[in-house]
């Protein structure tokens, strides 16, 4: 289910990316990750990876976070779908003021006019993959 959810967002970039003016754009995670303050004001350590944010006319936002032991992303009303992808690790998700637990293998989808956060729980880093 992992491999399957992985593919389908790598095709999904792919063919986004079909439509710009260069073939393609090669981006190692390495390169690009920035440590960060949890976002929406969540708090704590987290590193971001905010893969092909330079790509011109891409319409899709693709991105894989960390969140570090105590960190978490703030509670945010949400704007356009946007999918949470569960790599590793385990948090709390709160949606629309109900918490449910979250682990690896698991993918959220939040609607327009939705609100959400998520908060690391546990001893391991929780890696999640978000687009939107």
């Amino acid at each position: 289910m992992k491999a399957l959810l992985v593919a389908v967002f790598c095709l999904f970039t792919l063919c986004c990316l079909a439509q710009s003016k260069q073939p393609y754009i090669l981006e190692h995670e390495k390169d690009i990750a920035k440590t960060e303050a949890g976002t929406h004001n969540g708090g704590g350590n987290t590193i971001g990876y905010s893969f092909f944010s330079k790509a011109d006319s891409l319409k899709l936002t693709f991105r894989k976070r960390i969140l570090h032991p105590g960190s978490a992303i703030g509670y945010h009303l949400q704007k356009e779908d946007e999918v949470y992808y569960i790599i590793s690790g385990t948090g709390e998700m709160l949606m629309n003021g109900k918490s449910f637990m979250v682990k690896q293998g698991d993918a959220i989808l939040t609607r327009p006019g939705s609100s959400h956060g998520l908060r690391q729980t546990g001893k391991a880093d929780l890696v999640i993959i978000i687009s939107y």
